[in-house]
């Protein structure tokens, strides 16, 4: 089948992308699916700081490809052997494939499989297939999903089946910015009622965390970013204190909090973030890393005093989380009100909006735009 999509050629231009328009809306030609895929119609997309990542060349990727890893949409078709979904199911994307057979996915850590690893490195669907073609030439994927695209081609396993009457706008940025976010802080850090906890950087990642600090029971909350207006937003959304990220920050949380927090969430995936969270992590206490930088970026500490303060520094990708299992267990709390992903959203844009969407972004003053390739489509 013919689609259009937003085909990202070159990484490293210069701003404002709706001039230098590193991505080009084009016309490609999408395969059906093959064994064990399904074909999405997508109905929306968040645009995320990780796409931004390789848009700036931060996070490299085979090219030209089509990027885009955090969705929702409506199975439209489904290859041999496909179980548990069929045409007209609607589903949430999942960025992290898994094989379901090695060490990491038998114990219940399909986040780090290494297969899916690969895949995303190729620029293949996790079976090693390109669905995407221009011309005679394939068009790589990303992160096994390619949804700045009106369809998209995905392992069954990169997809979890939801109910019909989630607004699929919200449902969109649960495969990315809720369970990175919302996991760090369930998952990975365990946090519990009573508990004092800090998120550093409020981006689609570091708000979610703060919503599951919120609902986990957390006594203190501090959050913690330079951008003014996202910590006035914070202090509504659940927030105890909140602090403008600077040379004397750290100092200040360090005094306010009588030596630091139990619990650091780092969010922003930024080398002075991740300093400035090691530094109000307290004695004894845990910074669980959620942000993903560019593979370059390097962190220092001093390692006597990660041992006489035992101090802990835990990763968290994809908020260490089982799509299968947390994703509903997150919607439910969606429908509680008690992750209330619908505060995040930005506006709307379609495929031609996306370049200057992604300025947007590089600004830092929105939390999630939502791309609707197709337009508003129907439920059915």
């Amino acid at each position: 089948m013919k689609m259009q999509a937003a085909i990202l050629r070159e990484t490293g231009l210069a701003h404002p992308y709706a001039e230098t328009q590193p991505m080009r809306v084009e016309e490609v030609e999408l395969d059906p699916p093959g064994p064990g895929e399904i074909l999405i119609e997508i109905a929306a997309a968040g645009l995320c700081h990780s796409d931004l990542s390789v848009i700036e060349g931060i996070r490299p990727r085979p090219l030209p490809a089509i990027i885009g890893h955090e969705g929702a949409g409506i199975v439209r078709g489904v290859g041999a052997g496909v179980e548990g979904v069929r045409p007209g199911d609607h589903v949430i994307t999942v960025f992290a494939a898994s094989c379901g057979q090695c060490r990491y996915c038998i114990r219940g850590r399909p986040n780090l499989c290494p297969t899916g690893f690969g895949a995303r490195a190729a620029g293949t669907l996790i079976s090693g297939a390109q669905r995407i073609h221009q011309g005679g030439r394939a068009i790589n994927h990303s992160s096994g999903l390619s949804l700045f695209a009106q369809f998209a081609v995905v392992a069954r396993r990169s997809a979890v089946k939801i109910e019909k009457d989630i607004p699929l706008e919200d449902a969109a940025v649960f495969g990315c910015a809720v369970m990175p976010g919302a996991g760090a802080v369930f998952n990975t850090a365990g946090v519990r009622p009573g508990d004092a906890v800090a998120i550093v950087g409020l981006g689609g990642v570091g708000m979610n965390a703060l919503f599951a600090a919120v609902a986990s029971g957390a006594e203190r909350i501090v959050a913690v970013d330079a951008n003014a207006e996202k910590l006035a937003l914070a202090r509504q959304w659940g927030a105890t204190d909140t602090f403008l990220a600077g040379p004397e920050c750290a100092a200040e949380v360090r005094e306010a909090t009588e030596g630091g927090l139990d619990t650091v969430i780092e969010a922003a995936g930024a080398a002075k973030a991740i300093e400035l969270a090691y530094a109000i992590t307290a004695r004894g206490g845990c910074l669980v890393c959620a942000g993903l930088p560019g593979n370059e970026m390097r962190f220092s500490y001093a390692q006597a005093d990660l041992v006489s303060s035992e101090r802990q520094i835990r990763g968290s990708y994809m908020g260490s989380c089982v799509a299968e299992r947390d994703i509903p267990k997150l919607l439910a709390m969606y429908r509680r009100g008690k992750l209330p992903v619908d505060r995040l959203r930005s506006g709307f844009l379609g495929l031609d909006g996306i370049n200057a969407g992604f300025d947007r972004l590089a600004e830092g003053g929105v939390l999630r735009q939502i791309l609707r390739p197709n337009g508003a489509i129907s439920a059915n």
